[in-house]
């Protein structure tokens, strides 16, 4: 898949989901909501404040259609009966509407009902940027600080999954620092290496794997040829995979702010279920291409 339109379009063939969204009252999220069921993607279970809920959904004409409606006294509560909807089976999907994401991810992350696993929770943004004919997969610029290079093995593997679910058979993988060589004053460039080499240990599988890589001769095929860069990963990749939060944070800020035509979904996998997880401040189409994304994963 090259946009994220063809995911709107592949999700509306799949078999429906049941959302469960935790703190719906916004307008851009009912929007969201709105345009997913017009489109027949899911179902929903609205947790949060019902009256809000509906008072919102009138002002956009929007009837609730296909929306299960569950009183919550606060934003806290609204997090752990959503999370337990989906623990329990009732719904396949968490969303995270109007609060923040740390009370959302504490219920997640619960020993009781959450949702973890073994595996490590990471945020994959994918970007479709008018510059290239391909989706561009960014992670993690949401929930992992600093992480160690095991860490970054796993989000990888998180990425490559969530790839290989939208028919990219073999990704391409660049991870991401500043220069191209190793240098021990600059630790990412170590990291990236260590990474690059899990392939040739078959601790990563299913892709192909280039770092250190600095970011135009990850994406830009003419920047990998001036500096002759003959890895395939060079001016290709697929996914890029970020060596702390503030690179992937700015890299998605900077597209998505400075940029004309750029649209993107946010996933979070690892858990036992997908969680669509977006910023406050993203748009309704954000939201809806974040739902669709969600119901083409295979849980």
């Amino acid at each position: 898949m090259k946009t994220l339109q063809e995911i709107i379009m592949v999700a509306q063939n799949r078999p429906n989901k049941t959302i469960a969204l935790a703190c719906p009252e916004d307008h851009e999220v009912l929007q969201a909501v709105w345009e997913a069921t017009k489109l027949n993607l899911c179902d929903f279970i609205l947790f949060g404040d019902t009256d809000k809920i509906e008072t919102i959904a009138k002002e956009i004409n929007f009837t609730l259609k296909n929306c299960k409606l569950v009183k919550c006294k606060d934003k806290e509560s609204a997090c752990i009966e959503a999370v337990k909807s989906v623990s329990s089976g009732k719904a396949n999907v968490l969303m995270k509407g109007l609060v923040d994401t740390a009370i959302i991810l504490k219920q997640v992350l619960d020993k009781e009902f959450g949702l973890r696993t073994g595996n490590i929770l990471s945020h994959v943004m994918v970007m479709q940027l008018p510059k290239f004919e391909r989706l561009i997969f960014l992670s993690d610029g949401a929930m992992n600080i600093d992480p160690t290079v095991d860490q970054l093995k796993k989000i990888t593997i998180n990425a490559v999954r969530l790839a290989r679910s939208l028919s990219i058979s073999r990704p391409k993988v660049a991870c991401i620092s500043a220069i191209e060589k190793i240098n021990p004053k600059m630790p990412s460039s170590v990291k990236c290496h260590e990474i690059e080499e899990m392939v040739e240990n078959h601790e990563i599988v299913h892709c192909d794997i280039c770092g250190p890589l600095a970011i135009d001769l990850a994406l830009d095929k003419e920047a990998a040829k001036t500096k002759n860069m003959k890895n395939p990963v060079a001016g290709n990749a697929d996914i890029l995979i970020v060596p702390y939060i503030e690179v992937g944070n700015a890299l998605y800020k900077g597209w998505m702010f400075g940029s004309e035509n750029v649209k993107s979904a946010g996933i979070i996998m690892g858990a036992k279920s997908p969680i669509v997880l977006t910023s406050r401040a993203d748009s309704h189409e954000t939201k809806l291409n974040s739902i669709a994304l969600s119901v083409l994963m295979d849980y």
